[in-house]
């Protein structure tokens, strides 16, 4: 099983190229599924779980990895499916999500795609908006073409741990809570669950809050709004975009914007459930101005409150 994983450090190479790398996967004997390598640390068997009494009906119990114990998700029913059973044929994938380390019951692990964000599509509309996937992908072996949904982990994880909206009273109460209001931020992200989030924290506070879905629409909006006189910090405070999108990540949308004569001042925070530092130092190397965690509320309102002391300081 390790032989699967053995191009992970390959990654490093793909970044900011607009690449991906996918472990497929299947939960039952028709669909293929997959997930970012980028969040796996490692594939093994199914080792027994530990039973962990009052858990959350989808965590099936505890694994034991190398000293450390470790939640495991059946990820058949955590997405609306009766649950997998636990067999010899189980393994078991070990992410990192928001510097927390979980791991997903699942049956066979196939092998490692290479393809471009060019390649994800968008889910149909007709999955309705209770879907748990964030793309899909057609690969194509032989004469035989075959979709792969790619499963929307954040979505999972919002509804077994608890991402909270609640802002620190200190951070409420500050003096530039009150110049909030008013100002304008443009969210990039593929995924409703970090979109809803964004603006249960923000809006209330008063900002304006423009989402798109993935890196080409915020580019294109960018490029418009630049013609318009619009991308100055008084009209635009800043640029928060997801590293992982369909069609144009955020890294390949933020060496864009760095290279666009007319956007290349814009602030730029990446905001990624990526919690390695190889993400903080890529992210620097392309020019983001900031990389923050997802689902933290006063790590988000600290940053929109320290961008605006900026402006104010004539540091835009």
């Amino acid at each position: 099983m390790s032989k699967v994983l053995e191009t992970v450090d390959q990654k490093t190479q793909m970044v900011g190229e607009n690449r991906l790398e996918l472990l497929l996967f299947r939960i039952n004997s028709s669909q293929r599924y997959a997930i970012n390598v980028f969040k796996v640390r490692e594939v093994v068997k199914l080792p027994r779980l530990n039973q962990l009494p009052g858990s959350h009906s989808y965590i099936c119990g505890v694994a034991n990895i190398r000293g450390q114990s470790i939640p495991v998700i059946n990820l058949k029913g955590a997405i609306g499916f009766q649950p997998m059973e636990l067999t010899p044929e189980s393994n078991l994938i070990i992410t990192e999500y928001n510097n927390s380390i979980q791991g997903f019951l699942v049956g066979q692990v196939e092998h490692i795609v290479n393809l471009s964000w060019n390649d994800i599509l968008p889910p149909p509309k007709s999955s309705g908006a209770n879907n748990y996937l964030t793309a899909v992908t057609r690969l194509q072996e032989g004469d035989h073409i075959d979709l792969v949904s790619i499963i929307d982990v954040e979505k999972v994880l919002a509804e077994i741990v608890d991402y909270g909206t609640e802002v620190s009273k200190e951070l409420l109460e500050s003096e530039v809570a009150a110049r909030m209001a008013g100002t304008h931020v443009l969210v990039a992200d593929d995924s409703r669950t970090a979109h809803r989030h964004v603006k249960d924290v923000l809006g209330p506070l008063g900002v304006k809050i423009t989402m798109v879905n993935d890196g080409l629409d915020a580019y294109k909006l960018l490029k418009q709004w630049a013609e318009e006189g619009k991308v100055d910090s008084e009209h635009l405070l800043m640029l928060i975009t997801d590293a992982e999108m369909p069609e144009m990540d955020g890294y390949k949308l933020t060496h864009e914007i760095r290279q666009d004569p007319l956007l290349k001042h814009l602030y730029v925070v990446l905001n990624t459930s990526l919690s390695s530092s190889f993400n903080q130092a890529m992210a620097e190397k392309m020019g983001c101005n900031r990389v923050i965690s997802k689902f933290q509320p006063d790590m988000l309102v600290t940053l929109v409150q320290e961008r605006i002391e900026m402006v104010g300081d004539g540091k835009v």
